[in-house]
């Protein structure tokens, strides 16, 4: 399995962290040239690669940590999404009735057609997010949902791997809803620090 971070800010550089702590291959892109990014991404980690959008979207697993407005020209920078595995880890600034009524995330997984689309990683601060998340005997919590079972299952996995406890929260319309940050509308497990303790 290969995995991209589409975006390089705070949530990106969180997530690479994550990816580099476990030695993981992941490559990261950004609407700056790879060579702007590469002294960045190497100070995280070796297996940290700075690449172009377009060879970043051959992974198998892209995750999206891009300002949300800028969804759209991800996916179009690719002609069919099929077989791939798209994570959305943005949040909207936009009130409801500019997403179609529809949660964040159920509205960007109609950009990327043939994609499975699965919400997750969103929920923490980008600080919470780079830090260990093995904690006083516990895995800090992160919440996935998504409309295909099937697609979660592999997210699941990653998370695990890299750390975290991951927690099914259901369908985009459903579990999405609890933990968008849009406008001033907030989902009651926004920004919730939560750890699951091993069994």
């Amino acid at each position: 399995m290969s995995y991209a971070i589409i975006g390089f800010g705070k949530v990106g550089q969180a997530l690479a962290k994550a990816f580099a702590r476990k030695s993981i291959e992941v490559a990261v892109a950004s609407r700056r040239p790879p060579e702007d990014l590469a002294p960045q991404a190497r100070a995280i980690g070796a297996t940290v690669v700075a690449k172009s959008l377009r060879d970043a979207l051959a992974a198998d697993t892209v995750i999206l940590a891009v300002p949300f407005g800028e969804h759209r020209e991800v996916a179009k920078a690719l002609p069919s999404w099929q077989g791939k595995t798209v994570i959305d880890a943005m949040n909207a600034q936009l009130p409801p009735e500019e997403l179609d009524g529809l949660p964040s995330s159920a509205f960007a997984a109609k950009a990327f057609t043939g994609a499975t689309y699965v919400k997750g990683f969103n929920h923490l601060v980008a600080a919470k997010l780079a830090a260990d998340p093995v904690v006083e005997g516990g895995h800090r919590v992160v919440f996935l949902s998504g409309d295909d079972d099937d697609a979660i299952a592999p997210v699941e996995v990653l998370a695990k791997q890299l750390g975290f406890a991951p927690v099914k929260l259901g369908r985009l319309n459903e579990g999405g809803a609890l933990v968008h940050a849009r406008g001033r509308v907030w989902g009651p497990l926004i920004f919730q620090d939560l750890f699951k303790k091993e069994q």
